[in-house]
């Protein structure tokens, strides 16, 4: 057979042009395989507002915040039938946290009410993706209030309910109605003696109508706990000024013709009618909330516990409506029974519990407080066998529907296994195959021999002696610690100093006597460090204090409210200290 150069080219060149042709196949076949198998992830969109209840003639801030790139650009026409859109805006955020990226993105939507009622923000499409719907309260207007509409400047203050139980929630609102613009305001506190007050989040501003008048309004929220029953009155809010004015406007505008007067405005006093405990509830502490909910968590199977081996039970309580320091301690009982029949004591024995210390925190909402109270406890059965743990009960009072009711955690059997208890017998010594013993002849010493032997080994045995005397003597004992109460007393010097200075409302002088209390209490030398290792309301009073102190209000400062918190922390502590002569170690076991 004939076979030139260009055949085995034309070959060669075949050859390669079917090579590549298989390839582009099994490329596009794992493209398609890829693309079939890959997920398709929606993004979630949630829907929020700034405020809820609002008024009809209030704007309000929708939200909508996305946790990954939606399918398109949001659809808002949706909102049109029941809201009217002043405005909108755009913004993202995006982290890296252990290995993983995440994104948030967000829309805000300005918007009013067309009409009052209970509307439902609807779904708004992103392409492909779809936000959740969310109810909104919308209340009658306050357009028709008896304002006196040449006031450019006014305070308007509200409390729900005004007829609270003992230690329930107030819902105290202030809100700023202005026209004018303000360089500079300050706003007091509000005052109530027996009172726990804390403020919730941040300030909101909106636009509102008025007799047809425009207003910005500024609002900001408190909770207010009375502490004790009867009427009592929240003393009127105070707002100091700097409004700005124009008296030349014909001066050149380059050298800041613009000035400001100083105006004051204050509001009305509210008078509360604090109610007692009521007759109908039967709970051994009194505890008044919204919502509460009760729940426990293992760190393994309960039914399945191995002897020796630890689990962890976790016990949370969440309640809305309430401070931390009403919620009560759920691992109270330790009462453990077993289905045995065994006596309370021994079954203690044989199930130990080791509490560990319990994880307060509070969150502030616009709506109010929520108090969250969390206990972990390690359970360890010592024995195999079946146990019961006692049904937990809260009892606490609902202030929406004005009833007692029961959080309960039912009884829990638990079932340890493992081996069964044998007792090893003793290994006995083997004793050894008997060897003759063979005989060695030993020469009896002289009697001078022995003497000499004799009084060598009694040196010996008494400059041994005479050495373990010694260093037995000057050994250095280990001294008993001695507790002294030199930094307790120390401590309470400075409380004291603290205490006058806060009733002379000396800021400068209470600074000082902070800090002295922080140097030994923490060993920090600054507000800040203090104040971060304080509670919430200790903080918050403190970081206020150093902003007093560079600020121009230092002679107005008050320092009823920073020692008030200074009081309720250190009773917090105590509280929260652990009973270490109560508890065994893990490791003893």
């Amino acid at each position: 057979m004939r076979v030139d150069g260009s055949y085995i080219f034309d070959l060669g060149r075949l050859t390669h042009m079917t090579n590549i042709n298989t390839m582009k196949k099994l490329m596009f076949l794992l493209a398609l395989l890829n693309f079939a198998a890959a997920p398709v992830f929606a993004a979630k969109i949630s829907v929020s507002f700034d405020r809820n209840p609002v008024s009809v003639d209030e704007s309000f801030q929708i939200i909508f915040t996305a946790d990954d790139t939606p399918d398109n650009d949001p659809d808002f026409s949706s909102l049109d039938q029941d809201f009217e859109i002043l405005g909108q805006s755009q913004s993202s955020n995006s982290s890296w946290i252990n290995g993983q990226s995440s994104k948030i993105l967000q829309w805000t939507l300005s918007v009013m009410a067309k009409h009052p009622g209970r509307l439902i923000v609807p779904e708004v499409s992103f392409g492909k993706d779809v936000s959740q719907s969310a109810p909104i309260l919308v209340t009658e207007g306050v357009g028709n209030k008896a304002v006196d509409t040449d006031s450019d400047l006014f305070l308007e203050v509200e409390a729900t309910p005004e007829s609270p139980y003992v230690q329930s929630q107030v819902l105290y609102t202030v809100r700023l109605y202005r026209r004018v613009d303000i360089a500079q305001a300050g706003l007091n506190e509000p005052e109530l003696g027996d009172a726990v007050i804390e403020k919730l989040g941040d300030d909101s501003n909106y636009n509102t109508q008025i007799n047809g008048v425009n207003y910005l309004v500024t609002e900001r929220k408190y909770a207010i706990f009375p502490q004790k029953s009867g009427s009592v009155t929240i003393k009127p809010m105070l707002l100091t000024a700097e409004v700005a004015v124009n008296n030349n406007r014909n001066f050149n505008r380059f050298f800041n013709s613009r000035t400001t007067q100083t105006k004051k405005v204050s509001s009305k006093a509210l008078t509360l009618e604090v109610k007692p405990v009521p007759t109908t509830f039967n709970g051994q502490h009194w505890l008044s909330a919204e919502q509460l909910v009760l729940k426990e968590e293992w760190s393994g199977d309960n039914q399945q516990m191995k002897v020796g081996e630890p689990l962890t039970r976790t016990l949370t309580l969440l309640a809305k409506g309430t401070t931390v320091g009403q919620l009560p301690e759920l691992n109270s009982s330790k009462a453990v029974l077993s289905e045995k029949g065994l006596a309370l004591s021994e079954a203690e024995g044989q199930l130990k519990t080791y509490p560990d210390q319990p994880v307060l925190q509070e969150q502030k909402k616009p709506e109010g407080l929520i108090a969250f109270r969390e206990e972990k406890i390690a359970i360890i059965p010592s024995k195999a066998g079946r146990y019961k743990l006692p049904a937990i009960e809260v009892p606490w009072f609902n202030s929406q529907t004005q009833k007692m009711e029961i959080a309960k955690i039912p009884e829990t059997t638990i079932m340890a296994v493992g081996v069964a208890d044998t007792k090893i017998a003793p290994v006995m010594p083997v004793a050894p195959v008997a060897e003759p013993l063979q005989t060695i002849a030993v020469p009896p010493l002289m009697p001078q021999q022995h003497n000499i032997w004799l009084w060598l080994a009694v040196f010996f045995g008494s400059g041994w002696l005479a050495t373990l005397v010694y260093f037995l003597l000057k050994r250095p004992t280990k001294k008993p610690v001695l507790v002294s109460d030199k930094v307790d007393l120390r401590l309470e010097d400075n409380v004291k100093k603290l205490k006058k200075a806060c009733a002379d409302n000396n800021a400068v002088a209470t600074k000082d006597a902070l800090l002295c209390w922080g140097r030994q209490k923490f060993n920090s030398a600054s507000l800040g460090a203090i104040a971060e290792l304080s509670d919430a309301r200790l903080r918050d009073e403190i970081l206020n204090l150093n902003q007093v102190l560079y600020g121009k209000a230092a002679e107005q400062w008050q320092g009823k409210k920073l020692f008030q918190a200074f009081v309720e922390n250190k009773a917090r502590e105590k509280i929260a200290a652990p009973d270490d002569d109560k508890l065994e170690k893990l490791y003893r076991l």
